[in-house]
């Protein structure tokens, strides 16, 4: 590991406190998580693994699943192709975002010899055709949209192509000499196994619709992680509905089933250590909120599991509910439900989040002058929902 990739270490949360005394956020990241939740995809879903980078480009995070075995990365940006291709040059990238300028395509294709890309529209292959001349052994997958499930984003209002009018996209692929493929996704955080059987029974309607031959079916991502309110189904649900009916089917036996995933992967690879600065009767005020690393709990309505922690004082048993405020200038940092915490939390203590490895410093903003950016590795088993 290079010492880009290395951050402070430590065995539990506790010392992280007790160290630094931390008045800053502080993000916790399990290695040892991270890379048992990759090998647990990489030995039990039936087909090619891709991380999500969008979910979390920490580079610790990258080379923790890196060492697990990762060696396919699910890029939307040429930015995280970069990222990739710099620290991690034997791996593959997939330029997996529907809409792509063409400056983009052009370096991803002749800069990093991306040759995987997703599309939606004929437009979108228009380019592709135009920047990269198109065939030479590239890749181009028809994103399709799927019957809608339980999941708490719907990727399909902004991206894909009705399975209608998915027949004659992927013909014109395959007249453009690219390796045709059919992607989809189910939407994140789904909690239905039945989702992905749908989408694949999609897919191959799609396929045989357009009767051309198809080297890729990529199921895409939304595997759920477990939350304080959220308990899915397990993972193995999910890879045993996608192997039985990718089995099933009567694709050509070349064609690689693969997959995107992210939430679930990284979820429960780091916790997020949060001080209060402020007691009200039952409001506690801390120093990180929806603007940074908590915008899950707005936007997804997710609820994380929580503890109070305060190495220097003993603290109480009894709980109650406190309403949580972010430390923005606003009125709506504001955590939309109550958390159960003990009773006599007040100024100066700490609660840690855990459950955010996903979509929290990936997605934080710079709103009002905060922003979490301190990051340590930690030994100890990650902060799971009760």
């Amino acid at each position: 590991m290079s010492a880009k990739n290395q951050v402070p270490r430590f065995a539990t949360v506790e010392d992280v406190i007790t160290e630094l005394k931390p008045g800053f956020p502080v993000y916790c990241l399990r290695p040892a998580e991270l890379r048992r939740q990759a090998s647990h995809f990489l030995d039990s879903f039936p087909g090619r693994v891709m991380y999500a980078v969008k979910c979390n480009p920490h580079l610790v995070v990258l080379q923790a699943l890196y060492d697990a075995g990762i060696r396919h990365f699910d890029t939307a940006s040429l930015a995280e192709i970069a990222l990739i291709r710099e620290h991690f040059p034997q791996a593959d990238c997939y330029f997996m975002h529907p809409v792509k300028s063409r400056a983009a395509i052009m370096s991803a294709s002749q800069v990093y010899s991306v040759d995987h890309f997703v599309i939606d529209h004929e437009k979108e292959l228009d380019k592709l055709i135009a920047t990269t001349g198109g065939g030479d052994g590239q890749v181009v997958l028809v994103r399709i949209i799927t019957p809608v499930h339980d999941a708490q984003y719907r990727l399909s209002d902004k991206f894909g192509i009705a399975a209608a009018a998915a027949p004659e996209l992927l013909r014109k692929v395959h007249e453009a000499n690219f390796q045709t493929g059919v992607a989809f996704h189910v939407g994140s955080q789904c909690r239905n196994p039945q989702a992905f059987v749908e989408g694949v029974n999609t897919a191959l309607d799609v396929i045989e619709a357009a009767a051309v031959p198809v080297h890729y079916l990529d199921v895409g991502g939304g595997f759920p992680a477990v939350y304080q309110d959220d308990r899915p189904p397990a993972l193995g649900h999910y890879f045993d509905a996608i192997a039985g009916v990718f089995d099933r089917s009567r694709l050509r036996g070349d064609c690689v089933l693969m997959c995107e995933p992210g939430r679930a992967m990284v979820a429960s690879g780091c916790s997020l250590i949060t001080q209060i600065q402020l007691r009200k009767n039952d409001k506690l005020y801390i120093n990180d909120g929806i603007y940074q690393s908590l915008s899950e709990t707005l936007l997804g309505e997710i609820k994380l599991p929580a503890r109070l922690i305060n190495p220097d004082r003993s603290i109480a048993t009894e709980c109650q509910n406190f309403r949580i405020f972010g430390p923005t200038c606003d009125n709506l940092d504001i955590l939309p439900t109550p958390y159960y915490l003990p009773v006599d939390a007040d100024e100066g203590d700490w609660i840690e989040f855990g459950q955010i490895g996903a979509y929290s410093s990936s997605a934080a903003t710079r709103f009002n002058g905060f922003f979490p950016e301190t990051f340590v590795a930690v030994d100890a088993p990650p902060l799971m929902p009760e």
